[in-house]
């Protein structure tokens, strides 16, 4: 493995506090999660007490004030190795938080930063619609202004965290045009919200997927995050960091899968000698161990453009798009070089396939990945729509 760079003495020693904690409070319950379908919610409060959620937040709010993704991009990865991608810690503190850090009130952010820095409340975001994934701008949820209160009406799906949290940052439309939107704060207790069915999924069995549903919700003025027709700039806008999230996942993850298998082709014999010895699997660990580092280096790069607030959506887009794919291919050849063994669920890299076909389509699907590149580089093909 090719060595990395980015990390210096004091995230070291981070590591290996935090690998400590998911060892220890984590891995234990990670196959009992999955039997139930979502966390445990104390774990939050457990990674709260650890100064490990929202580490980029004030310390006027509870926080470390230490806004260098380097850190979070660690707790990613040790979660990935001994816990489990259901935890969505990084949702929770990188990808939600900061639509209060950046666009809240002061009183909003007393009000709701302090307990989702002590994990005490859990934050979950509401974009997703049954007919409006990855188009934003088709989302049918509206927002109506009603005097002192906005009346909230609609339905999400496919919202993470979405049974356990305490408040979801909802995106609605406030106009006629398309863009025209807004970002609210929504209680779980608020009258008219109701969550539906925990969703069956493929994969992530460890975490809460569900469905969300706000009848005539009664929003008051002050939920209202930033200006009330400027949500969907800033949704596009934090859309970058929340990529650079899930490409960090996913070559997180792909590592891991990577040395399960390195670990079994080593120790499993055919014909009277190890697997690994053999020229097409040593091929195929050789060619994914180079694209590995390849990749982790970039991705790395792109977390300390972040830091320096120079991430692009291109880049974020291209980073999501090629660690996805990447996670994909990695797995399934170390799956098929498991054998048989691969297919079973005793096997972990059996769960790992499942779980992480989903990452090329959350987040918005990799095929929006590429429009957006392709229209950053002049190849916008959306004039040319109706010829």
């Amino acid at each position: 493995m090719t060595p990395r760079t980015i990390f210096d003495e004091d995230h070291e020693l981070f590591r290996a506090s935090v690998r400590r904690f998911f060892q220890a409070e984590v891995t234990p319950h990670v196959e009992r999660w999955r039997e139930q379908g979502c966390v445990d919610r104390e774990i939050f409060a457990k990674a709260g007490e650890q100064g490990y959620l929202l580490m980029w937040a004030p310390e006027e709010y509870g926080g470390v004030g230490l806004d260098d993704m380097r850190y979070e991009q660690i707790i990613q990865e040790e979660n990935f190795r001994h816990g489990d991608p259901g935890l969505c810690l990084s949702l929770h503190s990188r990808v939600v938080a900061p639509y209060i850090g950046h666009h809240g009130t002061d009183e909003q952010k007393r009000r709701w930063l302090p307990r989702a820095i002590s994990g005490e409340a859990i934050l979950a975001v509401a974009m997703s619609e049954p007919a409006a994934g990855s188009d934003l701008a088709g989302m049918q949820t509206r927002a109506e202004l009603r005097g002192d209160h906005w009346v909230l009406r609609g339905s999400k799906t496919y919202i993470s965290n979405g049974l356990l949290a305490d408040l979801t940052v909802v995106a609605a439309r406030t106009g006629e045009s398309r863009y025209d939107m807004g970002l609210f704060l929504v209680e779980s207790d608020r009258p008219g919200f109701s969550r539906g069915r925990k969703l069956k999924k493929l994969g992530l069995d460890a975490q809460d997927t569900a469905e969300m549903f706000f009848d005539d919700v009664a929003v008051p003025v002050a939920n209202v995050l930033g200006d009330p027709r400027k949500g969907f700039r800033y949704l596009t806008q934090a859309l970058a960091v929340e990529r650079l999230q899930i490409a960090i996942g996913a070559i997180s993850h792909a590592q891991v899968a990577f040395d399960l298998t390195l670990d079994f082709v080593k120790q499993r014999h055919a014909f009277g000698r190890p697997v690994g010895t053999f020229q097409s699997p040593r091929f195929r660990m050789a060619r994914m161990r180079a694209e590995l580092d390849a990749l982790q280096s970039h991705v790395d790069h792109c977390v300390t453009l972040s830091n320096r607030g120079e991430l692009s959506a291109e880049v974020a887009s291209g980073a999501k798009m090629l660690a996805t794919e990447l996670e994909g291919k990695v797995i399934d050849d170390c799956l098929q070089l498991h054998g048989g063994a691969g297919y079973m669920e005793e096997y972990r890299i059996s769960r790992m396939y499942r779980d992480a076909r989903v990452t090329r389509i959350f987040g918005g699907t990799n095929e929006i990945m590429a429009e957006i590149i392709g229209r950053k580089l002049g190849l916008d093909g959306r004039k040319y729509a109706s010829s």
